[in-house]
């Protein structure tokens, strides 16, 4: 029987943790702080990696891959990056039964055996751009952690690029940052904020640290990517030089962005309900399931036959059959809400009959309708091609209805109390007055808006211009 799960408003932290084990997408493992990615969640991040992969190729990004194991030495030679993730590192002491001369980290990001290496590669203004990006597993040891959203070791992609001017690298960065944006809008069907964080929230190592920003239905933020700007502070470290065309000796800059296994953790939370996962259609595993519905005394081979019939019509979606004969039709149409399957297709006798089937969206209540089986292709991929635009469209003005303004610095403070949600202002960078708002609020800077480049009368400097911000508590 499929359990029923912990209701949203009642517990949102259980019933995303509910929702992740009853619909098998991941599991706890026996060491502390690391999960198991079940099949279906596996899917889901191989629907993931697929787009990605084909839109990093695209605009002319390479996969390679790089060791888990990183000398000590490497990540000490950036002192921001150091400082940044020594919290969290893994390090290996001993192997083989014996002490390392030198202890290796178990990578928390790559930056720094990449540019080992770029140093060894990039020689001439010829090998630039160097465009690389590597698939991988990553470890932070994380005190606190939640499935998908942050455990001790998670998978992501890390994209690492060196370019020749300081231009180049924006642009990669930014476009990159659009690429993020365009997976989780088109694809994830999660409006998105794209824009830059402040200081103390940047990347550790970074010049400029971009970040897009979902809300989820608990309207707290999640950063669901992230691109960076480095300058020349690894390729200085690290030594990269390459000879320009007037044969003169330079550092390159360069960029590194990565999204990780947390966006699964960002479709759950921006679109499930008490019934369950909601998938967009476009990164579903399975995008349609059929139902035939047998009862005593009909011919179960007429039913099944009209059933593989109608997959067959179906060619080019992700098409499941539920033949199952143990279990009711009943518990079937529960398990596949749970599971998050955008479009439900029933067929028993009488459907036969009137060559026709019912169809079901699970973005919507109470949406079964009678479609004749001459038009199923036609209706059943209009209707995936709706269910993802409603679906985005509910994400993006859920976004828009819980944003509010904030006009001074009391207004900031008790909004970000009193109710959940994103609260804009105008902002003047400063350390201290950010660290103060999270003491009292819990609540950070979660970027400035790239696409509002106003600068007004700023809430926590008298007589100095401030950015937009969004302020909001978050995972």
């Amino acid at each position: 029987m499929v359990k029923k799960l912990t209701p949203m408003s009642q517990d949102f932290n259980q019933w995303y943790t509910d929702i992740i084990q009853e619909a098998q997408l991941a599991d706890y493992s026996p060491v502390k702080g690391t999960m198991v990615i079940r099949p279906y969640g596996y899917a889901l991040w191989e629907n993931i990696q697929s787009y990605l992969d084909k839109r990093f190729k695209e605009t002319g990004h390479e996969n390679a891959y790089f060791p888990l194991f990183i000398p000590k030495s490497f990540i000490q030679k950036e002192a921001e990056h150091v400082e940044g993730f020594s919290p969290e590192l893994a390090t290996v002491t001993h192997a083989g039964g014996k002490e390392l001369e030198e202890p290796l980290i178990v990578r928390p990001t790559s930056e720094t055996i990449i540019n080992h290496m770029f140093a060894k590669w990039i020689k001439s203004h010829r090998d630039l751009p160097m465009l690389i990006n590597q698939w991988a597993n990553v470890v932070r040891w994380e005190m606190r952690t939640r499935l998908f959203l942050r455990t001790s070791e998670f998978l992501w992609q890390e994209g690492h690029t060196a370019h020749q001017t300081k231009e180049e690298a924006t642009e990669e960065a930014l476009r990159m940052l659009d690429i993020y944006e365009e997976f989780t809008q088109n694809v994830a069907a999660v409006k998105v904020i794209k824009g830059t964080k402040s200081e103390i929230e940047k990347f550790a190592g970074a010049k400029v640290t971009y970040s897009i920003e979902a809300m989820m239905l608990d309207k707290k933020a999640l950063q669901a990517g992230t691109s960076h700007e480095l300058g020349q502070n690894f390729s200085k470290a690290f030594e990269i030089q390459y000879s320009d065309e007037n044969n003169q000796l330079a550092h390159p800059y360069q960029t590194s962005w990565g999204v990780s296994t947390r966006l699964i953790g960002m479709i759950i939370m921006a679109h499930g309900d008490d019934k369950g996962l909601k998938l967009p259609p476009e990164i579903a595993p399975t995008q349609v399931v059929i139902i035939p519905i047998i009862p005593k005394n009909s011919n179960p081979s007429e039913i099944l036959d009209a059933v593989n019939n109608i997959k067959a019509l179906l060619e080019g979606l992700r098409v499941k059959i539920d033949d199952r004969s143990e279990v009711s039709p009943g518990f079937k149409f529960n398990e596949w809400e749970l599971k998050g399957v955008p479009v439900r297709i029933e067929i028993g006798p009488k459907d036969l009959d009137n060559k026709s089937v019912i169809v079901a969206r699970r973005d919507k209540a109470d949406s079964k309708v009678e479609t004749h089986i001459d038009e199923l292709n036609l209706t059943i991929n209009n209707l995936l091609k709706e269910i993802q635009e409603n679906m985005f469209n509910e994400s993006s003005n859920f976004l828009n209805n819980n944003t509010s303004h904030a006009e001074d610095m009391d207004q900031l403070i008790k909004k970000l109390n009193e109710s959940e949600g994103f609260v804009s202002c105008y902002w003047s960078e400063n350390k201290d007055d950010e660290l103060k708002i999270k003491e009292l609020t819990k609540a950070t800077i979660r970027c400035y808006p790239l696409d509002n480049n106003d600068a007004k009368q700023s809430i926590n400097k008298e007589n100095e211009q401030g950015k937009f911000a969004i302020f909001s508590k978050s995972y």
